[in-house]
């Protein structure tokens, strides 16, 4: 016989939560949430997840909502248990990701009087939430109308503002008791918001005067309208489409790869590709480069394209248009001109030239991480979901072509601290197979990704490990430091392995420290497993920073 959480604010919030389709539900252990785990865990609607470590719950979550596309709940008990959902709270915020955070508490009048696991609850997350909301406890005056109306709402915002939303449920002892019945709770009315929206008529003059259209897409997941609605702005050469590797968006006539191109871009060049207008789809973009030529390029009218956020990311914004890029395109392919461009030509003959010098180097590197990299985008096999690490991972991957796969990084906060738990998540959910290709200070900071029971078999996870946080050899900047001090407190060199943890975890385990070893090893490593697998590739050997920075210098000369 089932036995269901007695808690009145419980059972509506499991109510309210399966009338708009929120099924996935983490759970981290704890008493003051037992309530939820109960009532959750015995509802067959209900998909429950048990994650303990709350930091790479709330992580694992934004994971499975990033698949899923709707919203996902985390629940902890009270206490310091929520503060460690906030570098995922973050994440989910700055890449608009669905997390609906249930947080557990003691009754508000034990707040600060240095009872057990009791802080300041309510509104934690204000500043990186669309939403935060305090249930009434039961047994207070209008307690079953009031949550009923504000869990209404915090799912509502969750759902309308794509991000995160913190609902804070007081309880009081007894946790514990049960009941084998639940009340009839009235059917709710969605009141879902939609926006509506419509091309002024100047900016369609903008475009058809334009004569140097530049798009730059930034982070977002694929989109098959989108890329087709591009795909017919650049048939004529009519713009430059530039995106980046985790844009999703591949066609031969859009330029990837931006910094190959724009690397070594002068104050001159900076005016000979500038636009005179910008348009900007999605949210974050890698390149520190492309930000630097278009703050210095100053183009005279700056639209960006999204639903959510109108960042004026490069001092030039004219126009912030609401909607999403395929609403938005699909209105304005019925008003502008598509005549060929000259500008277009001229991005055409750098990309030729830029290609040429690309291949030249390549071709002649030996075993290091941009060798790596290079072969990852030719072994990992279409069709699989790759998720890259931050810091170094991200950066290599846009110098690779990674077609017919689906590429995500958490580039919201751009931290290295959830990126093996979001691709975990991720890997939960999804229907195809899921690969982490992470460095090897990411993957150690976050090795409680891999402590749960949920990971399918056909999970992989590529590990380079050069024994340190290599982009510091890389950026301008650290190399000025102390040899020590560059050693110990920023690259933090170090002589872990995976080994051990992928035994412990329950990961096979293959490591490889050769080029000849690793092609021979990508050839089978994808293939199907009864277990997930991890691939350890040690290029502590390599001068893998010297070797970056001669990429970069052939591309220059």
């Amino acid at each position: 016989m089932k036995k269901f959480s007695s808690k009145r604010s419980v059972q509506i919030l499991a109510h309210v939560l399966k009338s708009y389709g929120i099924v996935d539900i983490v759970v981290s252990p704890g008493s003051r949430n037992a309530p939820l785990a109960i009532h959750f865990g015995e509802m067959d609607e209900f998909n429950t997840y048990s994650i303990v470590d709350e930091r790479s719950a709330g992580f694992v979550a934004l994971g499975m909502a990033q698949c899923e596309k709707k919203p996902v709940a985390v629940t902890c008990t009270s206490g310091s248990a929520a503060a460690n959902y906030y570098p995922a709270v973050t994440e989910a915020f700055y890449q608009n990701i669905p997390l609906l955070i249930l947080s557990a508490d003691r009754p508000s009048d034990y707040v600060d009087l240095f009872d057990g696991q009791t802080i300041r609850q309510n509104a934690l997350f204000q500043q990186h939430s669309y939403g935060d909301f305090q249930l009434l406890e039961d047994g207070e005056e209008d307690a079953e109308d009031h949550n009923f109306q504000l869990i209404k709402k915090a799912v509502e915002l969750c759902i309308e503002k794509q991000g995160p939303v913190h609902i804070n449920i007081p309880l009081a002892e007894p946790l514990y008791d049960l009941v084998t019945e639940l009340p009839e709770f009235p059917s709710i009315e969605k009141t879902l918001k939609t926006r509506s929206y419509e091309i002024p008529s100047n900016l369609i003059a903008e475009w058809n005067t334009a004569k140097r259209i530049l798009i730059l897409t930034g982070t977002r997941s694929y989109s098959k309208e989108l890329e087709s609605q591009l795909s017919q702005l650049v048939k004529n050469h009519s713009v430059v489409v530039l995106c980046e590797t985790n844009a999703n968006l591949y066609h031969e006539k859009f330029f990837g790869h931006i910094d190959r191109y724009i690397y070594n871009f002068t104050e001159d060049d900076y005016q000979t590709y500038a636009p005179d207008l910008l348009i900007t789809l999605g949210q974050n973009v890698v390149s520190k480069k492309v930000k630097e030529f278009l703050r210095k390029a100053k183009p005279k009218n700056h639209w960006h394209v999204d639903e959510h956020w109108q960042p004026d990311t490069y001092f030039a914004l004219t126009e912030t248009i609401r909607t999403s890029p395929e609403n938005f395109l699909g209105k304005l392919l019925n008003f502008v001109n598509l005549e060929p461009s000259s500008y277009y030509n001229l991005w055409d003959v750098l990309r030729h030239k830029k290609e040429t010098k690309h291949q030249e180097y390549i071709q002649q590197i030996g075993f290091s991480d941009l060798l790596i990299f290079k072969l990852l985008s030719l072994k990992i096999p279409e069709g699989f979901n790759v998720h890259f690490s931050n810091s170094s991972a991200i950066r290599y991957a846009q110098l690779f072509e990674f077609r017919n796969r689906r590429i995500y990084c958490n580039r919201g906060t751009s931290g290295i601290d959830g990126s093996t738990s979001t691709a975990m998540g991720f890997a939960i959910k999804a229907t195809n197979p899921t690969v982490l290709v992470t460095g090897d200070l990411s993957f150690f900071y976050d090795i409680n990704g891999l402590w749960n029971q949920y990971i399918p078999p056909y999970t992989r996870i590529v590990v380079v490990n050069n024994g340190e946080g290599n982009i510091f050899r890389i950026i301008p900047g650290p190399s000025k430091a102390n040899g020590n001090i560059l050693d110990e407190f920023i690259a933090t060199k170090h002589q872990k392995t995976a080994e051990h943890l992928a035994k412990h975890f329950g990961f096979g385990y293959v490591k490889v420290d050769d080029d000849l070893t690793l092609n021979r090893v990508l050839d089978h490593f994808f293939k199907p497993d009864n277990q997930p697998k991890i691939l350890e590739i040690i290029t502590k050997q390599a001068d893998n920073a010297e070797i970056l920075k001669r990429y970069f210098q052939t591309l220059k000369d």
